[in-house]
């Protein structure tokens, strides 16, 4: 069983999900933020992979990108900063990012260098369904890696259905068809979370896109799995100089 599955086996309600950029707020602080992200009380770290031209993120999540590009991260400097991560970091780590500088790298090999580093799945929102099925999906499988689809307000059911059949995980749910960091109309969001929990998934599911305090993880979490923070956390760290205090206190202001 994967981590993220026995994850779920034994928490099925009020998962957390944090988002962090690899190499931001400084290219060493990776590690550092994924640790005190896992001591503070998340579920799962979802690490994702600057990249210079992110369709999906806000400007939050794009500026710090940004940085991290900026300060040297790449795929390659990131697997080398996870070599031996499994030694302190125990809870799921899922790797998000784009398809361009995955091809770029390679892959197959991409996903024997996740695997062996034990990184646990992949969300690469513009990876779409019928490359998945036809070519890339067998290459994830065969590492061992889950992989997690996205689905929208405006995806239609059978297409939900559809999607949630090819994922292994979970399954994000993205709050509305906006970019990250956005205010978000949650009676909006709690009509469309009440659809996907009436079409009895095989997947959990966890929501993202402008969950950002206790208020919206709460709302999040009535009607699905857990919730996903992203832009929220990021903006707690850009100008910290105790990144431990600031994940404490930020997670503390969620959790308790």
């Amino acid at each position: 069983m994967s981590k993220i599955s026995e994850l779920f086996k034994n928490k099925q309600q009020g998962v957390l999900n944090v988002y962090c950029t690899a190499g931001y707020p400084t290219l060493e602080s990776t590690l550092h933020v994924m640790k005190s992200l896992q001591d503070n009380g998340a579920n799962i770290i979802e690490l994702g992979m600057p990249y210079s031209d992110p369709l999906a993120d806000g400007p939050v999540i794009q500026a710090s990108g940004s940085k991290a590009l900026e300060n040297g991260m790449s795929i390659p400097v990131l697997f080398k900063q996870l070599e031996g991560f499994r030694k302190t970091i125990h809870i799921p780590v899922i790797l998000m990012g784009y398809m361009n500088p995955v091809l770029q790298y390679g892959f197959e090999q991409f996903c024997a260098d996740a695997s062996k580093a034990g990184v646990d799945g992949l969300i690469l929102p513009d990876l779409p369904e019928y490359e998945f099925e036809t070519e890339y999906g067998a290459i994830i499988k065969k590492y061992g890696l889950d992989f997690i689809f996205l689905v929208t307000p405006e995806t239609s059911d059978a297409r939900i259905i559809k999607l949630d059949e090819l994922s292994s995980g979970f399954l994000y749910a993205v709050s509305s068809s906006a970019t990250t960091g956005k205010d978000k109309d949650f009676d909006a969001v709690e009509k469309y979370l009440q659809r996907l929990e009436g079409m009895k998934l095989k997947n959990p599911v966890l929501v993202g896109f402008g969950i950002k305090d206790k208020e919206t993880f709460s709302s999040a979490c009535k009607y699905a799995n857990g919730a996903i923070i992203g832009s929220a956390y990021i903006k707690a760290l850009e100008n910290t100089k105790d990144i431990g205090k600031t994940t404490a206190d930020f997670l503390n202001g969620i959790l308790k």
